[in-house]
């Protein structure tokens, strides 16, 4: 069977890369694209592929009005938790790419995608490297309680932490136990220094970095008494490490009910 995808985020860095792959891969089908600056264009063209004949979209609403399966979204973080209800309340499955989201906002679209009996995979990263950062530092965790998370990105990067740092912490922090670094409340000078706790509980403390030549990259610093262990995922300057993991999840997501986060989720 088919499966017809929507991209939304078409001109974006991951869309550009996305739009050519989805149509080469057997079994699945640009049905729609979005992207207002490109709206009335050939999705195909835009990108610097071959023209296709799907027409890009001003709104995801408007394009969905063409019949489909799967919206994939690489938007913003404005417009991202919009664009899943939307695609939800039209019985869409959804495959979200774009980093903002917090567990609130999670918990609001599994919620939808329950009631309405669809799909939803998130991932702060779909990378296979940056999958088995979080798997190896889960497995880490069992054994070190004390971690740290550090986040690089651009210098222009708008959300902070990112995507990846901010899932991998929200892990950690549900199976980590107790810190032995002195609690952020008692930090003398300026406490902000030590960073922002991200998760369930004590959280993980994570410190965000925004530099010039920085694509993406995140470490898991572990600690214990005379030995340190550090877990480090590095993104390069293209867009092709997040494809196929953007294909494996259009390709699964239908066999979900309600939102699974993380593309470690898929694997094995």
């Amino acid at each position: 069977m088919t499966i017809r995808v929507v991209m939304a985020g078409a001109t974006g860095w991951v869309g550009k890369a996305l739009i050519p792959a989805i149509m080469a891969a057997d079994g699945l089908e640009l049905a729609g694209a979005v992207a207002r600056g490109a709206a009335g264009k050939d999705s195909g063209q835009i990108v610097g592929h071959v023209v296709n004949g799907v027409m890009v979209a001003a709104t995801l609403e408007e394009a969905l009005t063409v019949p489909s399966d799967v919206v994939v979204d690489y938007t913003k973080p404005d417009a991202v938790k919009r664009h899943a209800l939307v695609s939800i309340d039209k019985g869409r499955h959804v495959v979200i790419g774009t980093s903002g989201l917090g567990a609130a906002d999670y918990a609001e679209i599994d919620k939808a995608a329950r009631a309405a009996g669809v799909g939803v995979l998130a991932a702060g990263n779909f990378s296979i490297t940056a999958t088995l950062l979080k798997r190896f530092a889960l497995m880490a965790a069992k054994y070190v309680p004390d971690v740290e998370v550090i986040d690089y990105a651009g210098a222009k990067k708008p959300d902070a932490p990112s995507g990846t740092a901010r899932e991998l912490a929200e892990a950690l922090a549900d199976i980590r136990k107790k810190s032995t670094a002195v609690p952020q409340a008692q930090v003398s000078g300026v406490p902000g220094t030590r960073g922002a706790a991200v998760g369930a509980g004590e959280g993980v403390q994570v410190h965000a970095l925004r530099l010039p030549s920085y694509i993406l990259s995140c470490e898991a610093l572990f600690g214990l008494p005379d030995e340190r262990l550090t877990i480090r995922h590095d993104a390069g300057s293209s867009a092709a490490p997040y494809v196929a993991g953007t294909l494996l999840a259009i390709r699964e997501v239908a066999k979900i009910k309600g939102l699974v986060r993380g593309l470690d989720a898929l694997m094995e």
